[in-house]
């Protein structure tokens, strides 16, 4: 039974401690064959005054936005067509590729781009799935089935799609995308 002790200055709340517990979990599966219930994690809090680094009393980084959590809101703002939101989630440097398309770093890009491929696409989504490098962006997968309608007004369903995300710094700096739409319109 691995038992995982982390020490962090006071100041972080439950849901950053929870993503902190899942999180070491996680990591611990990925080396030893157990199950997440036995597994511990103990999170012990320091208090921020008898921390110090440099010989300088420190205070501690505010907790990153769930990379998983910023993904969805950041596809959900696009389905709305919220595009001052979902460019608020965007990073310097962002860029999204597509299947059959150039680069696009400005999201009007894309909708120009899309609107002769289809009216509209829903996302049902499968699953999201997040992992840190060691210097790397957070990586984020999401993955499920496109639904819409073509441009001449018919519908489509369960195309399958996978898009992966790099978040630096709480921000979306790349999405790259994957589906299998070309192959389904050219069949309809």
């Amino acid at each position: 039974m691995p038992i995982v002790e982390l020490h962090v200055l006071e100041g972080y709340g439950p849901e950053d401690k929870r993503r902190l517990g899942e999180a070491l979990t996680d990591a611990v599966r990925f080396v030893v064959p157990a199950p997440p219930e036995a597994i511990t994690v103990m999170i012990h809090e320091m208090p921020t005054e008898d921390y110090y680094r440099g010989r300088t009393q420190r205070s501690g980084a505010p907790a990153l936005p769930d990379p998983k959590e910023l993904v969805h809101s950041y596809l959900a703002a696009m389905e709305a067509r919220d595009l001052p939101a979902a460019t608020a989630m965007l990073g310097e440097g962002f860029v999204m590729q597509f299947p059959g398309a150039a680069p696009m770093t400005e999201l009007q890009e894309l909708i120009d781009w899309a609107a002769p491929r289809y009216r509209f696409v829903t996302k049902t989504y499968e699953g999201f799935d997040a992992m840190q490098s060691e210097g790397a962006p957070a990586l984020v997968y999401c993955r499920g089935t496109l639904a819409g309608e073509w441009p001449h007004g018919t519908a489509f369903e369960g195309i399958r799609f996978i898009d992966r995300f790099e978040v630096n710094g709480g921000k979306i700096t790349r999405q790259d995308v994957w589906n299998d739409i070309a192959e389904v319109k050219g069949k309809a």
